[in-house]
């Protein structure tokens, strides 16, 4: 096949501009690729005093890898195959926390690794980072309409011949077999989670800060994968301890149930700003969760729709005896015409406009005065 290049595209002539392509879209095709000569250095006997001697030849440049690990099954390869992969695909990565193998062939073929990076905060920044493939030809890496959101946040790569190509997006979403890998990935990453989880739990624990966004992310965005990681998804709380969403509940609701029998969390998104909120909670012996990340608080909002008779506040909205109300009845020693002087002073002081005053009679041990 001769290529005939127009004047304005003779940028593919250079070596460099046919390389970056071949790199992209040939890297792992499983026929080997030939891309002019380079020198290599082999032995060449021995020299006088038996030392190797070496010589310069020409051999052909390969520039492709016929058969990449996810062809490979995953008995034949060590971490260090998964890693070494990892490291031709991200070089300026770090390391994967771990990885799954895909490999099914009915109903439908797919196979692929994916590996579950260090999340930072910026999740667009994380984006983009799987790389579909069909027969080991590189098609895109715009892979929103072919896993689930909140999988676009792991890195690696998906090979599949029954996902349409150069269709709509209306028509992909609305594809079985793409709605079928879909329900397999997601499938695959929980059993995956719920295995580190029940296999290693001081391990999943240690890893919590690096995946937790992602387990929360998954949680909120997808039903099916909220269904099965409520059982290793994980809740810290300000003494630095984690317990399931199950432990949770059963360590709180003695204490923090109130007079409705409704269970009351207590969170703080700043636990330096809101210490002495967070020591008024712990004098009662409640306990304070710390839900600071950049999706809590939609965290928070699924928490509530699902957990029964379960309400979440955070720790600063309130005194503690306002938050978690029970029967009890703290005794009022101020007579009205007292509360009304009280109440005049710090209408006076406050300036800021909006801001109510209420005097009420509260435990000895909370704040006397407090600006929620």
């Amino acid at each position: 096949i001769i290529l005939h290049i127009n004047k304005d595209s003779e940028e593919f002539l250079e070596e460099s501009k046919l390389q970056e392509i071949l790199d992209k879209y040939a890297k792992f095709l499983p026929v080997s690729i030939k891309f002019g000569n380079k020198t290599e250095s082999v032995e060449d006997g021995e020299d006088e005093e038996g030392k190797k001697k070496f010589k310069d030849v020409e051999v052909d440049n390969i520039i492709n890898t016929t058969n990449p690990i996810w062809t490979k099954a995953p008995a034949d390869l060590s971490d260090e195959d998964y890693l070494s992969f990892y490291r031709e695909l991200y070089p300026f990565s770090e390391e994967p926390l771990f990885w799954i193998h895909l490999n099914v062939d009915y109903p439908f073929n797919l196979t692929g690794v994916l590996y579950f990076p260090k999340l930072k905060n910026d999740f667009e920044m994380q984006r983009n980072k799987i790389k579909l493939y069909s027969r080991q030809v590189f098609i895109t890496d715009e892979v929103k309409d072919i896993v689930p959101e909140f999988l676009m946040l792991l890195h690696g790569v998906i090979d599949s011949p029954d996902i349409p190509l150069n269709v709509s997006r209306s028509f992909l979403q609305a594809d079985s077999n793409v709605k079928k890998i879909n329900n397999y990935i997601t499938k695959k990453v929980a059993d995956k989670l719920s295995e580190l989880f029940n296999k290693d739990r001081k391990s999943f624990e240690d890893k919590w800060k690096d995946i937790g966004l992602f387990v929360k992310y998954g949680m909120i965005s997808e039903e099916k994968f909220y269904d099965k990681a409520k059982d290793f998804a994980l809740v810290g709380n300000t003494k630095n301890e984690l317990f399931t969403l199950n432990e949770y509940k059963e360590k709180v609701s003695p204490l923090q149930t109130d007079k409705n029998g409704t269970v009351i969390y207590l969170y703080s998104n700043d636990a330096s700003k809101q210490d002495a909120f967070i020591q008024s909670a712990n004098k009662k012996d409640y306990d304070v969760l710390v839900l600071d990340s950049p999706i809590d608080n939609h965290f928070i909002n699924q928490l509530e729709q699902k957990l029964e008779k379960t309400s979440i506040k955070r720790v600063d909205s309130s005194v503690a005896d306002k938050l978690i109300e029970k029967d009890e009845v703290n005794e009022h020693v101020l007579s009205e015409d007292q509360v009304k002087e009280v109440t005049t002073i710090f209408e006076k002081a406050i300036t800021k406009p909006g801001m109510q005053v209420e005097v009420v009679a509260l435990n000895p041990d909370e704040l006397p005065v407090t600006i929620t």
